[in-house]
């Protein structure tokens, strides 16, 4: 009996840590294992905007410097500038695209709610005749 404890515990660790290794290799082929750390700091100069995944091995990371950005491919043997000089989208007309976006929701939240508020007075003043 004490042989075969044993035995369960050692095929129960084996399954755990081949468990735990096919889920850092899952992970690390998805691209969690390269995150940028983000330091806190009053301007900085150069940031990393975006990173993607293109395979296991490539990455396309977009590279902010002085309001300018640049396109890398990142590879294991060589890496390639795809475009530089990408120029920075303002921040003004994000906020313009959300408030448009706000107001068309407002506009349509305000569209349903008044069919259903026409709809509940024909169908009391219905119920009334």
């Amino acid at each position: 009996m004490e042989t075969e404890t044993y035995m369960r515990f050692v095929l129960t660790l084996l399954f755990v840590l081949a468990l735990i290794g096919v889920l850092a290799w899952l992970a690390r082929r998805v691209g969690f294992g390269n995150r940028v750390a983000r330091a806190g700091g009053s301007h900085r100069r150069l940031t990393v905007s975006e990173v993607r995944v293109i395979d296991g091995k490539r990455r396309l990371v977009l590279v902010r410097r002085d309001e300018v950005e640049h396109l890398v491919l990142l590879g294991p043997q060589k890496d390639l500038l795809v475009e530089s000089g990408i120029p920075v989208p303002q921040p003004a007309d994000e906020e313009v695209k959300q408030i448009s976006f706000k107001q068309q929701m407002t506009t349509k939240l305000a569209t349903v709610s008044g069919s259903k508020r026409k709809r509940a007075k024909t169908s009391a003043s219905g119920a009334k005749a």
